[in-house]
């Protein structure tokens, strides 16, 4: 296939361009720049200039594909507009790839987050879906939803379009900015790995190179409308976690008092995210896709090192 990717330079997107080419797909890079056309080609893909406010040049891209990957934000947005700004750009350009790509039964496989079906006391299933998002969730994460929600509908206009839900946790050796970098670098400032309460609570996580293999399988044979969970681990207790950040940097690991002012103090803006329970499931994602996940899984690439070599 002839695949339009955006935000290949980016973590996941890194990744996705090699996996598409081993797998004999001919891939076309966005790029803004001269370095993020050098990156594009580097990873094998010919490079389209443009950038992501050229709403007629990524039609005219996603026309002159077999298939497209979008998995690029307008990042510049979120210091002045927060991810509210993020998705209103966001949308009218899936809304473009539909125009594009509808009745062509032609892919679209978008980015989405394991968080975008909610809480809801249960491991979140691909059967989810995201919840609707209105005024009263303005500067929350749910502000996207309406992106995700977009990408989905667009089954009924003719376009084989998915989403594919990242795990909280996307690790490997080059995340420099995730969720672990952070928790480490509080444990290395604090002098001791912290866990909120008992620590039960679950998180997900998923290796990036497993990430790549499943955005390639849902353009490949995805059915249409439908979300696809990038999950490796379905719930790793977050005192696991902490735990193995304190093993591998000799800190003591400690229960931080679910407490309005002992869980702020410590974990900063991270505190409403550190408290939360996330498992989720994967079984329609294997079953339907043939998904299997074959790196490392969280707890192991913590063991491996990577991520305390500097220090």
């Amino acid at each position: 296939m002839r695949v339009f990717v955006t935000g290949g330079t980016g973590h996941s997107g890194s990744y996705i361009i090699p996996e598409l080419v081993a797998a004999g797909h001919e891939v076309i890079g966005l790029a803004r720049s001269d370095a993020a056309a050098a990156a594009v080609s580097a990873l094998g893909a010919k490079v389209r200039r443009g950038d992501l406010q050229d709403l007629d040049g990524l039609k005219k891209a996603a026309a002159d594909s077999d298939g497209v990957i979008h998995v690029a934000h307008r990042q510049d947005l979120l210091p002045s507009g927060g991810i509210d700004a993020v998705a209103a750009a966001e949308l009218p350009i899936m809304l473009a790839y539909g125009e594009a790509l509808a009745g062509t039964g032609k892919p679209l496989v978008a980015a989405g987050s394991i968080g975008s079906p909610g809480n809801l006391g249960r491991p979140v299933a691909e059967e989810d879906p995201a919840l609707p998002s209105g005024e009263e969730h303005k500067g929350t994460l749910r502000a996207r939803n309406v992106v995700e929600r977009a990408v989905v509908g667009l089954a009924e206009q003719g376009v084989r379009s998915s989403i594919v839900r990242i795990a909280n946790i996307a690790h490997d050796t080059t995340d420099r900015a995730g969720f672990l970098p952070m928790l480490i670098a509080l444990a290395k400032e604090k002098g001791f790995s912290g866990y909120p309460g008992d620590g039960a609570n679950l998180w997900n996580a998923v290796h990036i190179r497993d990430v790549a293999a499943l955005f390639r399988l849902a353009l490949e044979k995805g059915p249409a409308g439908k979300y696809w969970h990038a999950v490796e681990d379905g719930g790793v207790p977050f005192r696991e976690i902490a735990g193995a950040i304190g093993n591998r940097l000799d800190l003591p690991v400690v229960s931080v008092p679910v407490d309005d002012l002992m869980v702020p103090g410590h974990f900063g803006f991270l505190a409403n995210l550190v408290t939360q329970n996330y498992p989720a499931s994967n079984l329609v994602t294997r079953r339907t896709l043939g998904w299997e996940p074959a790196q490392p899984g969280l707890l192991a690439d913590l063991d491996n090192g990577h991520y305390f070599a500097a220090g």
